[in-house]
């Protein structure tokens, strides 16, 4: 059985081997944070600041279950969107025979044919723009045959949200009033905001500004991402999450919250609506619950739920930091996960 300090070791030659400048970890209950833990420094110079309970991250991809999860399912409770809408009923340009059909359920569950990536800010700016281009995208797949992890289709879920919602998607996500969670952080957050990676498009190092690049060009403000925070605001998000399991919370319904955390019947797929779902080759490990959920970020960032332990696990570092190929982190997040279950029983 693991403890704690097995967890810390862990953590800390992660910031010895150089997979994470930074790195901080909460571990909690539905009742409240049981453990937190903060290595290394903002960044691989010695004199950095060090990483410590209020480090800002980019979140990256947990944006998809933080922000655009949340808004889509307050808008299913208010009847302002309903998963079986057609996508083209709030972006009309999403009309071509080959996609006329697929739902907002298809977005969040990645089936909608859309490839994982392109490289849109290359030459757009802009929601009209980016709309555009997504709408003409080519198809990938047929719809519903499977599902391919889509930035793209998050990128569309967004708009589509903003139609449904009547406002832009940071004005929806901060009624939701998460602490210690926001897009865009004030400049005056950057001192204790973990730098991701020199950006030569950008030419600066990016500090408290959205990595991703298609992101940026949304105004640092996506489906897909744009959302910052601390350990600590993930873990209050996740215990917002488990209460709403058992009972209505401002998040909404407990069967609202079911319907988004259970496993897609998309052949071959993992997902459910925007989460990811355990399995034993996850980034959540071996030891959770098959009733476990969650999801990770390119940025380094990763958050799992397990109501059948009655427990959560959220890590945050910057492990792209100070640039893209490092690779050592996705092979540690398991191992972390394994000893904080271990040392939560």
């Amino acid at each position: 059985m693991s403890t704690f300090e097995d967890v810390r070791a862990l953590l800390a030659e992660a910031v010895r081997s150089g997979a994470t400048p930074a790195a901080v970890l909460e571990a909690g209950r539905a009742a409240g944070a049981v453990w937190r833990t903060a290595h290394g420094r903002l960044t691989f110079d010695p004199a950095a600041p060090p990483a410590d309970d209020d480090t800002i991250f980019d979140l990256a991809s947990l944006t998809k279950v933080i922000a655009t999860s949340s808004i889509a399912m307050q808008l299913v409770e208010a009847r302002r969107l309903s998963l079986a809408d057609r996508v083209a009923r709030f972006v009309p340009a999403w009309r071509a025979a080959d996609r006329g059909l697929v739902t907002i359920r298809d977005l969040l569950e990645h089936c909608s044919g859309l490839p994982a990536w392109r490289a849109i800010s290359l030459n757009h700016t802009g929601r009209p723009a980016f709309e555009a281009a997504i709408a003409a995208e080519p198809l990938d797949y047929t719809p519903w045959t499977r599902a391919v992890y889509s930035d793209l289709g998050f990128m569309l879920l967004g708009f589509a949200l903003e139609e449904a919602g009547g406002a832009p998607l940071e004005e929806q996500f901060t009624r939701l009033g998460l602490a210690d969670l926001c897009f865009r952080p004030d400049r005056s957050l950057q001192s204790r905001t973990a730098p991701t990676r020199e950006a030569p498009s950008r030419d600066r190092l990016l500090t408290g500004e959205v990595d991703d690049e298609n992101a940026w060009a949304l105004g640092g403000v996506a489906g897909h991402a744009g959302l910052f925070g601390t350990a600590a605001g993930v873990g209050a998000f996740a215990r917002l999450v488990m209460r709403t399991l058992t009972g209505e919370t401002p998040l909404g319904r407990p069967e609202t919250l079911h319907r988004f955390v259970t496993r897609s019947t998309v052949p071959r797929s993992s997902r459910a609506l925007a989460w990811d779902t355990m399995l034993p080759t996850s980034s959540c490990g071996t030891r959770m619950s098959p009733r476990a959920f969650g999801h990770t970020g390119f940025t380094g960032t990763s958050l799992w739920i397990d109501p059948g332990r009655d427990l959560y696990v959220v890590l945050l570092t910057n492990r792209v930091h100070p640039a893209y190929g490092n690779e050592a982190l996705p092979k540690l997040r398991p191992v972390v996960h394994d000893a904080v279950v271990g040392a939560m029983e």
